[in-house]
């Protein structure tokens, strides 16, 4: 059985809460979420690094190169996880 005791003039006061507020952006956040496309693109194309000549200790420019690749994507995700995180 319902219990109808309480007159529904108690009930009035509560309310469904609203929309959360969005977050606010910072401005300058695409800017840093920007420079995550640079390992990307430095390696988009392989016919432009697919070459032998200039060696660096012995090693063909084109394993070199995306091994540096690797270095500076990791340097980029970090410095861009420091400025992103809240």
């Amino acid at each position: 059985m319902w219990n109808h005791s309480r007159p529904d003039s108690q009930y009035a006061e509560w309310q469904m809460p609203g929309p959360a507020e969005p977050p606010v952006r910072a401005k300058g956040k695409l800017q840093w979420k920007l420079l995550l496309l640079l390992p990307y693109l430095g390696l988009l194309f392989p016919v432009v690094y697919a070459r032998n000549a200039p060696a660096l200790f012995g090693i063909p420019f084109f394993y070199w190169y995306q091994l540096l690749w690797v270095i500076l994507a990791s340097a980029i995700m970090g410095l861009v996880y420091r400025h992103l995180r809240d």
